[in-house]
């Protein structure tokens, strides 16, 4: 059975990282859909269970010195709760290891930097008691442990990649750092041998700053990067850590990871609801508001539905469990925002193309600038310095973060908003698309449709609703449960000998020895039964907003349905801002004609496609993409899951069926079509901010690397620039926090 694995990897500190491990990944037999998300520091892939091994896995990626977390995977069976948990604790002494690195390099290089600088003024050379070369010995001593302990991480990675000929960020700073360190031990230890050849100034202080500035760097983009997962932190955030059971017939307090489905759990008010499942006892009222987005609490029955992590009001209720952890709405939702953040957006190609040469081509500038600078000047050192300057100035760091930094705190913005964003491909194609296609019933709608009138033709008022109640009673179309709810139950029966749905259209039975259709003018007109007349003798009722089901029994029209399902209250104002946007909008419904036409006239949507089935409207989403629109679908129903598939973004309405959100690729938690507006707004900002990351990745390499190898550029500058330069890819992603999309 094949799983989606998602398993964080330690140790990388780049792009080309990231590469690397994509790379060693992809080579195993079996294993598919090979992403890494340098700013969640996880590998994703799909694999059957049961033939992939991790073990291996870990192993082969452990030889390039990047170490698998096996047991912090997480896969579809794990509870995200635990998850977090492990994943933190890992972020956490991660961290604390990176904080005493830098502390330990920032107390020794200090004193380094101090008598280094202090040594270009004759007035400290005169008071100092030691010689150059002890003072050279001395600062060989105090930088020494900087070397080997605080920058061990950056040569052992270096020192792996270089086993198996790659290079990245880590190769750049140990072949800087490391040239600096050698060449100034060389000129302490042996100046006999040096002497009168190159000159016998050391660098020591060059090294032991760069090391300290890179860590400090590191350090502040570690502590920035934890700041963009706070979305899936506020989430899990929303479930109580205990729950009240009643067992034997007594209270028991228990911790969440240890509720079961079946168990009776008792709410008091202001406890927040620690699973999904059905009010057994009591009554209260809920606020949903953290889930769904709906302000106002929702009254809680006997019967009624109640979520995890929702807030109890008033009452006090027992409910059965019925879902845990990753099968709860909200362990569905954090699943939806990891996966969404795990994902690649297609504007980060281009990145990982400029990464995969990136670390080779600057060894080759730097190499270049030292042969010239040494050629044209006959200065080693000055060489070695710029040589430095060049290595260390070149920042993939940057590149790697600017698209999934970005895409993390827009998907998490996006769930704070009741916006689920499946993957981040969808969140940018967003930002492009020109034309979207509604459904009509519970998208434009309520989705909670009313009979409002009954017409007899020929017939007994009874009679029609009996024949027509006792067939619609066997169908679980959202209209069929309207009918019945309309109906007096003691008029039903159970004459019905055969049934049969036509999708789209209706239903035919045979009731008593009789021949019925119910449905609407495509289902007569399918079955050659002539509305002709009914349609003229009731033209204003057919003309109207209201959908019309015909009655024909035995070929004979007996009655007409009226069947009401009021607009949304924001349907209007979210048709007029998508207009503004200037987006061309398209209703696709199975309704009759007249009945599409007077709810599009009503919103003001100008294109109308009625009486479509389910690949009609799939039909409709190809014609649109033939035409180079980019185009997105909404609907709700199982009859549009083909068309969400389809369209560029799939658009789910969260109160609709479980089939037409796992079609789509973004889902409106609240059911209110005006997030469209807000999710659009949300593409548009996130693009800009990975569009303003890149630009700033890729202008500050063009410039620094030049003015580098020119001599512009001291090492210690760049190394501070470098370091600064990730930082504020991420700290420009982390104001998407902030943003306004309504």
């Amino acid at each position: 059975m094949k799983k989606i694995f998602n398993i964080p990897v330690e140790g990388m500190t780049c792009a080309s990282c990231v590469a690397r491990v994509e790379k060693v990944v992809k080579k195993f037999d079996g294993v598919e859909d090979v992403t890494v998300n340098f700013a969640t520091e996880k590998l994703s892939f799909e694999a059957d269970d049961k033939e992939v091994d991790l073990n291996e896995i870990a192993k082969k990626i452990d030889e390039y010195g990047y170490k698998l977390k096996l047991e912090n995977q997480s896969d579809d069976d794990s509870s995200p709760v635990e998850n977090q948990k492990n994943e933190e604790d890992e972020a956490d002494k991660h961290y604390n290891k990176l904080k005493n690195d830098f502390l330990f390099a920032l107390i020794l290089t200090f004193p380094v930097f101090v008598i280094s600088m202090a040594f270009d003024f004759e007035w400290f050379i005169n008071i100092w008691p030691l010689t150059v070369n002890q003072t050279q010995k001395l600062l060989l001593i105090i930088t020494t442990p900087i070397m080997f302990i605080s920058a061990k991480r950056f040569f052992v990675v270096a020192w792996n990649n270089l086993k198996h000929f790659s290079a990245e960020m880590n190769t750049l700073v140990a072949i800087g750092t490391g040239s600096a360190f050698i060449y100034s031990t060389f000129v302490t230890l042996f100046p006999e041998l040096l002497s009168n050849r190159i000159d016998q100034h050391v660098y020591f202080e060059t090294a032991a700053v760069i090391v300290t500035l890179i860590l400090l760097g590191r350090l502040l983009e570690s502590r920035a990067k934890k700041k963009t997962r706070n979305s899936i932190k506020e989430l899990i955030g929303l479930k109580p850590k205990t729950a009240v059971i009643i067992k034997n017939g007594k209270e028991q307090e228990i911790n969440i990871s240890e509720l079961s489905i079946d168990d009776i759990v008792l709410v008091k008010p202001g406890n927040k609801i620690p699973a999904d499942g059905i009010i057994e006892d009591g009554h209260s009222t809920v606020d949903e508001s953290m889930i769904t987005g709906e302000s106002i609490p929702i009254e809680k029955t006997k019967g009624s539905k109640v979520i995890g992590g929702t807030i109890n009001k008033n009452g006090s209720f027992k409910f059965r469990v019925k879902a845990v952890n990753k099968n709860s709405v909200l362990g569905q939702i954090i699943k939806l925002v990891e996966d969404a953040q795990a994902s690649k957006a297609p504007i980060q190609k281009l990145a990982d193309k400029i990464s995969a040469v990136f670390v080779p081509t600057v060894i080759f500038i730097a190499a270049l600038t030292f042969i010239i600078w040494y050629i044209t000047e006959g200065s080693f050192a000055d060489a070695l310095i710029y040589f430095v300057a060049v290595l260390i100035i070149a920042c993939p760091c940057a590149l790697g973060l600017a698209t999934p930094t970005a895409i993390m705190v827009g998907t998490g913005l996006g769930a704070k908003n009741g916006i689920l964003i499946k993957n981040s491909e969808s969140l940018e194609i967003l930002n492009k698309v020109n034309r979207i296609i509604f459904d009509k019933t519970g998208t434009l709608t309520e989705g909670k449709p009313k009979l409002t009138e009954a017409i007899p033709i020929n017939i007994e008022k009874d009679e029609l609703l009996k024949i027509v109640g006792s067939i619609e009673k066997k169908s679980e179309h959202p209209l069929s449960q309207a009918i019945i709810e309309y109906m007096d139950d003691s008029l039903l029966d159970d004459k019905v000998e055969t049934f049969k749905n036509h999708p789209g259209m209706g239903i035919t039975a045979v009731y008593d020895n009789k021949t019925v259709l119910i449905g609407n003018e495509r289902l007569m007109t399918e079955f050659s039964i002539n509305i002709s007349d009914i349609k003229k003798e009731y033209k204003d009722i057919l003309s109207s907003a209201k959908t019309i089901i015909f009655v024909s029994i035995n070929e004979e029209v007996k009655g007409i349905l009226v069947i009401e399902d009021p607009l949304k209250n924001d349907s209007k104002e979210a048709v007029k801002k998508l207009h503004e946007m200037g987006i061309k909008l398209s209703l696709a419904t199975g309704d009759n004609k007249s009945s599409a036409e007077a709810i599009a006239k009503e919103v003001k949507i100008d294109e109308v496609f009625s009486e479509v089935l389910p690949k009609d409207k799939a039909n409709i989403v190809s014609k649109y993409k033939l035409n180079d629109e980019t185009v997105a679908m909404v609907g709700d129903g199982i009859n549009d899951a083909p068309a969400l598939t389809l369209a560029h973004v799939g658009i789910a309405i969260g109160t609709g069926t479980d089939v037409a959100i796992e079609s789509a690729s973004l889902t409106l938690m609240k059911g209110s079509i005006k997030d469209i507006y807000k999710a659009i707004n949300l593409s548009k900002k996130t693009v800009s901010a990975i569009k303003q990351n890149l630009f700033w990745a890729f202008i500050y390499n063009v410039i620094g690397i030049p003015l580098a190898a020119t001599g512009l550029l001291n090492p210690m500058f760049a190394a501070l620039a470098m370091s600064l330069s990730s930082v504020s890819v991420v700290s420009n992603s982390l104001r998407l926090r902030n943003s306004k999309i309504d």
